[in-house]
């Protein structure tokens, strides 16, 4: 379980712009936050510091009754990719924290990418690209696989191909709709057979441009 925040980080949290994330403090404290994954900074000048999508998350939640003030971290949030033996449980709660991540990772994506662009792909998706795939079909009101396969819902998985996942949906339709919440999310997808058990997937990958 991450060690949550101290009381002075999350006031450091609390006060960064509404807008960008943008964060304001001591080079120290703002090293610790993003030593904690709750910050980084920016490879262009000014080198401002910024919320990641962790901090996005801590910022948004919402205290638990009888709670005064910013509740603390109990864990960083994980999409689901699809057959997981135990999940988050659905609900309100779950879509706030969704929400709040894709959220997140669009101002990453603004604040890193060379031009700013929120419309493909950043640095960060690249290096994790099973979770940020399945952050961009769950945001999207896509269906996770449970961990029955039977039940169907989406599933991604790692492939051998460089920069590319594989989406499973037993559903043809779904499949397809998976495709499209992809390519708007920044990805290019397109639908294959596995040759010996006849199975389709989507190949997807982060768009370049």
């Amino acid at each position: 379980m991450t060690r949550p925040p101290t009381a002075a980080q999350l006031r450091l949290i609390e006060a960064a712009d509404p807008d960008t994330g943008r964060l304001r403090g001591t080079p120290a404290q703002l090293a610790a936050l993003v030593r904690r994954g709750l910050a980084f900074r920016h490879p262009r000048p000014p080198h401002d510091h910024f919320l990641t999508p962790a901090g996005h998350r801590i910022r948004e939640a919402e205290p638990e009754a009888g709670q005064p003030g910013p509740p603390a971290a109990t864990g960083g949030f994980s999409a689901r990719v699809g057959g997981e033996e135990t999940a988050p449980p659905d609900g309100p709660a779950r879509l706030r924290e969704v929400r709040s991540a894709w959220q997140g990772m669009l101002e990453l994506r603004r604040m890193t990418n060379p031009d700013g662009a929120t419309d493909r792909p950043c640095g960060w998706e690249r290096s994790h690209l099973v979770r940020a795939a399945a952050l961009a079909l769950e945001a999207a009101g896509h269906r996770p696989a449970g961990a029955d396969p039977a039940d169907g819902g989406y599933r991604v998985r790692e492939t051998r191909q460089p920069e590319a996942v594989a989406v499973y949906e037993p559903d043809g339709e779904a499949l397809r709709a998976c495709a499209d919440t992809l390519e708007r999310a920044g990805w290019q997808a397109g639908e294959y057979t596995e040759p010996r058990t006849r199975t389709r997937y989507l190949l997807a990958s982060p768009r370049r441009a």
